[in-house]
């Protein structure tokens, strides 16, 4: 069975992506100069890690479940 905490993750990777794409296909780079948001492919990757990172920050592990009791 896959944990909680790789599915929340997983699905904070996914809406990375989605806003990292977005984020170059509405905003972008005009010049080309700029390294995240001049291609896609480094926009959508960016987006992801940080979304990945974002999301991953509302995972309680097992340590921190045990000195809530």
């Amino acid at each position: 069975m896959i944990k909680r905490q790789y599915i929340i993750t997983g699905i904070g990777i996914l809406v990375g992506f989605v806003l990292g794409y977005a984020y170059y296909h509405f905003i972008g780079c005009a010049t080309g100069s700029c390294a995240i948001t001049s291609k896609p492919f480094n926009s959508t990757l960016y987006g992801g890690m940080l979304g990945g990172l974002l999301f991953n920050m509302f995972v309680i592990s097992k340590t921190e479940e045990n000195r809530e009791d």
